[in-house]
């Protein structure tokens, strides 16, 4: 069978499931999730050692090191996995439940009810854990999937895909409703983007170059950031001690992933009170400084900020530094040079924090916190699907709820149109 013919009958195996799904009741959905959790359990052994040929393959291969050491799957891994299935089986089934209603002078009783998406194709890189976030997400949201994860972690994920096939098998749902792509090719990724008709929604998890792909190839819509360059503000009333911890967090304690600040603002104000100490903090967890004209005075050590850094996603410990005016000069850099993704104030002036929450335009604003709150476990939605930056129809960190729409319900007692 060619490429292009297995994903389409992928896709229609999938739309078939998900109409099933839809229909499905929490508790059987539950019922679901948490057999999952217990086959891979009783699996461990059998993904670790599909996993291990990957992670081979990989480092033979040449492999970056981050990269493999994000495709490796340890006890700990699977006991994670494990947790994250299980809290999702505890969240509220979002699907069949009312967001608003109100009723019409001629006694029409209008609502707005959620339901799934339909079939949603999730293309990723790297990391296996994600299969098992993703296909537990959306069959909480009633939702079917088609997972293409990165060839590098094939192996990995065909082993995490039986084990959940065995799970919806035991539990009397479509084993269709998980699918993940058996190919290697590339044609694989694009056949998918064309498959209009039975996928919904297409949700690329990586780097900027596979997001872009993914949005200038799809005839489907796609959810997706491109990348996170964000900011954490330094108002001229912000507590010194408060505001070193928050940025010194919001880099350090993870530099490589998409909530991590790259660039500092700090009033100019507060710039010499503030920046040595902190750029010092900085310069002790090896953070390379990359400052404007004013920030070198203070910062002798730092290099220079070309136009590029303050575009820049470094993913490292890299660090680019601007002192401004005032928090508007503040605002117009961010939207200047921002990604829509995480954008923080430390301030203790309730009307400027006020202001930065409603004028900046980001997915996330923080007021006297670390960006890396960014993060749908840490803002209380469980495991997520990603960060969005688009705006149709989910911005910010994509829960379960994320992934339902709603539609509206009517209800009447024989009214009629004049």
């Amino acid at each position: 069978m060619s490429v292009e013919q297995t994903i389409i009958e992928m896709a229609a195996a999938a739309k078939s499931a998900a109409a099933y799904l839809g229909r499905c009741p929490t508790k059987k959905k539950n019922s679901a999730l948490l057999r999952i959790a217990e086959q891979l359990e009783a699996d461990a052994a059998y993904i670790k050692s599909e996993n291990a040929r990957d992670v081979n393959q990989a480092t033979e291969g040449g492999l970056p090191a981050a990269m493999v050491d994000r495709l490796t799957v340890t006890d700990a891994t699977i006991s994670g996995m494990m947790q994250g299935v299980k809290e999702i089986a505890k969240l509220t089934d979002p699907v069949g439940t009312a967001s608003s209603s109100w009723i019409r002078p001629n006694g029409l009783e209008v609502s707005r009810m959620r339901i799934p998406l339909g079939v949603i194709g999730i293309i990723y890189e790297s990391r296996p854990n994600v299969t098992i976030d993703a296909a537990a997400l959306c069959l909480k949201a009633g939702n079917a999937v088609i997972l293409r994860g990165g060839s590098e972690a094939l192996n990995s994920n065909r082993a995490l895909a039986k084990t959940v096939s065995k799970a919806l098998m035991d539990t009397g749902l479509p084993e269709k409703a998980v699918q993940i792509v058996p190919l290697r090719e590339r044609e694989a990724v694009n056949a998918l983007l064309k498959q209009e008709d039975d996928v919904d929604l297409i949700i690329p998890r990586g780097g900027e170059g596979l997001i872009r792909f993914v949005v200038e190839n799809s005839k489907i819509p796609v959810l997706k950031h491109y990348k996170g360059v964000c900011h954490t503000y330094v108002d001229e009333s912000a507590d010194f001690t408060l505001a070193e911890d928050v940025c010194f967090n919001a880099k350090v304690q993870r530099p490589g992933v998409c909530n991590a600040m790259e660039t500092l603002l700090v009033n100019q104000s507060v710039a010499a009170g503030f920046l040595p100490n902190m750029a010092e903090r900085f310069k002790q967890a090896g953070v390379e400084i990359r400052g404007c004209p004013e920030t070198l005075k203070l910062v002798p050590w730092a290099r220079p900020a070309a136009e590029a850094d303050w575009y820049a996603e470094f993913l490292d410990l890299i660090l680019a530094v601007k002192v401004v005016n005032d928090m508007e000069a503040a605002m117009t850099h961010i939207a200047k040079y921002g990604s829509n993704h995480t954008e923080a104030i430390v301030t203790s002036d309730y009307g400027r924090a006020r202001q930065f929450l409603r004028e900046v335009d980001s997915s996330v604003v923080l007021v006297n916190a670390s960006t890396r709150f960014n993060d749908g476990g840490e803002l209380g939605l469980g495991a997520e699907m990603g960060i969005s930056t688009s705006k149709l129809h989910a911005y910010g960190p994509m829960g379960v709820n994320e992934l339902t729409t709603t539609k509206f319900v009517v209800c009447g007692n024989g009214q009629l149109r004049s």
